[in-house]
């Protein structure tokens, strides 16, 4: 094995998450070659933004100072969709899509009325694709992810009520 250094693959990692960052890019991967038998896997990904105008307003550090501060002024901007009653959550972390294949009609949109156990999306993780079911009946009243986008565990999927 090639001898590399470890602060010279930091420097890297914190090099792509600045370029994530300043470019507004939701996810990075990366091969690094150090010699045979001897690479460096990386990727870098963050949440897509939300369709809340905060998320939309700041990178991720300054919406959480955002968050704290801004109750009194506009409490219904700053509303956590992972706290409301009817949130269906990611039980892990991967890719969501919202159709069962490229170019197919959406398992749901807005609007659709659904019964429990139907199959609300797919969350991708280890080239597995994960069916997620409803966890009650009602009617879907916002979707919070873009299909293809990284998800997170227990991130906000889409509010059931």
């Amino acid at each position: 094995m090639t001898q590399h250094s470890h602060d010279a693959d930091v420097a890297f990692i914190q090099a792509l998450a600045e370029l994530l960052r300043e470019n507004d890019l939701t996810e990075l991967q990366v091969k690094r070659e150090y010699g045979e038998d001897d690479s460096l896997d990386v990727r870098v990904s963050r949440a897509a933004p939300a369709a809340a105008p905060v998320a939309l307003a700041a990178p991720a550090a300054p919406v959480a100072a955002t968050a704290i501060a801004a109750p009194t002024d506009a409490p219904a901007l700053v509303e956590d969709p992972a706290q409301h009653p009817g949130a269906v959550t990611s039980p892990m972390v991967g890719t969501a899509y919202l159709q069962p294949e490229p170019g197919a009609d959406a398992f749901v949109s807005v609007g659709t009325n659904v019964t429990e156990g139907q199959t609300l999306l797919i969350v991708e993780a280890m080239k597995t694709m994960n069916h997620i079911p409803a966890p009650r009946a009602g009617t879907v009243k916002r979707i919070l992810i873009e299909d293809g986008a990284p998800v997170e565990f227990g991130a906000p999927l889409m509010i059931i009520e």
